[in-house]
Parts: C-alpha cells; sequence; structure tokens
C-alpha cells in the first residue's frame, strides 16, 4: 500500500529539522534595529559549509556584508531592495569552479581523521581534473550547483538560530562582482538576506501537490 504523499511519518511530526523545513519563510520585512554578531555569522557559515560538493570540493565562498556602507553598495546593484540594507546581514554566496589543484590538501583531514586511505587523496585529484579540465559549461554548472547547496544549507541555519532568511536572485552580477572584488572565475550565484523578521511577513506560501512533481520509476 503506497502512503499518502502529503503526509509526514508520524515518527518525524515533531523532529526539529522537519519543522525548520516546515516553518521557513522567504521574508522581506526584517528589523533593521537587531544585529547579528561576527560570531554568530561565522556560525552560520560553519553550518552551510556542511552541505556536500563533489569530491569534496568546498568550492564556494560566502562574503558577508553586513555595515551599513556596506550594505549601500550591494542594494545598488540589487534592484534597490530594502531587505538589503534592513537585514543584519546579507551573503553573498560565491560559486568557484572545480579546482584539481587544491583539492588534495582538502582532503587531508579527511585522512587525518582515519577513514579516507591515505592513497584516495591522489585518486580524487585525477579524477577531477579528468572530470572538468577544459570543461568551462561543466565547471559553471559545478559552481552553480555548490552555491547553491550552500545557500539552501544557510537558511536552514538562520532557521536553526531562530533567524528569519530570503534567497535573492535579483542582483546585477557584474556589479556585485565589481564592487566587492571577486576574483574572475567566482560566480555571484545568490544573496542570502538573514536577520530578525519584522511584523507584516507572510507565512510560508502553499506548495503544488507533490503528486503533481513526482514520478515513480
Amino acid at each position: 500500500m503506497s502512503m499518502p504523499l502529503n503526509r509526514i511519518d508520524a515518527g518525524l511530526a515533531g523532529n526539529p529539522l522537519v519543522l525548520a523545513i516546515q516553518r521557513r519563510i522567504s521574508a522581506n520585512r526584517f528589523d533593521p534595529t537587531r544585529q547579528v554578531s561576527d560570531a554568530r555569522i561565522a556560525e552560520l557559515v560553519g553550518l552551510a559549509t556542511r552541505a556536500p560538493t563533489a569530491f569534496n570540493l568546498q568550492n564556494w565562498r560566502f562574503i558577508a556584508v553586513r555595515t551599513p556602507e556596506a550594505k549601500q553598495r550591494l542594494r545598488k546593484v540589487a534592484q534597490d531592495q530594502a531587505k538589503v540594507t534592513d537585514a543584519a546581514v546579507v551573503f553573498i554566496v560565491c560559486g568557484q569552479p572545480p579546482c584539481h589543484e587544491t583539492l588534495a590538501a582538502r582532503l587531508q583531514p579527511a585522512v587525518a581523521a582515519g577513514f579516507m586511505p591515505p592513497e584516495m587523496p591522489a585518486i580524487w585529484v585525477e579524477a577531477t581534473k579528468a572530470s572538468y579540465e577544459n570543461q568551462p559549461q561543466k565547471q559553471r554548472d559545478e559552481a552553480i550547483r555548490s552555491a547553491s547547496f550552500g545557500a539552501a544549507m544557510l537558511i536552514l541555519a538562520a532557521e536553526a538560530h531562530g533567524l528569519a532568511s530570503c534567497v535573492m536572485g535579483g542582483f546585477d552580477p557584474a556589479g556585485v562582482a565589481h564592487d566587492f572584488g571577486l576574483a574572475a572565475d567566482e560566480i555571484p550565484v545568490v544573496l542570502v538576506a538573514i536577520g530578525f523578521a519584522a511584523a507584516g511577513n507572510w507565512p510560508q506560501k502553499p506548495r503544488r501537490p507533490v503528486a503533481d512533481m513526482l514520478a515513480f520509476v
């Protein structure tokens, strides 16, 4: 017998992660008087980088825009959206192309922890090189994929901290890259505004029925 597609298993009904997913909203209104400490910002990014990346590339960067001057600069290239300056912090989530040259060092902690065989990093380096070298579209796809995973984890981290968030695609990528000194190969994929919600935000908008979007094969 198949399970109803919109049903949450009874054993997960009170699970904190499930509740966070269910109550998360895309906030358009933030309280500009409440700030988030740099230590908490660092903790949010620490949680965001628990997201998966191919070969554990960790090919992303998070720029925390949190000073009034920097927020004003960002707002000018983000369609003058008020939440850019009202939110406590707005992250520019950047994707980077896969780089096999940096991978070995990023895998060493797994070797030191004892669960990755010492010979495996070299194998993964060669696999990464074979998969992406001289393939700019595939490199770009991987950069966007990694940054998107990081942004998704970032909004859940914000929810766990009692903070509201909003993922924003309304910005000028070239303007962001220029004004915030991005490297030539860094792609500003999304902005993520995080802070304390103000009154007037909508609840989470209803989603389409799962049956309309899920296929079993």
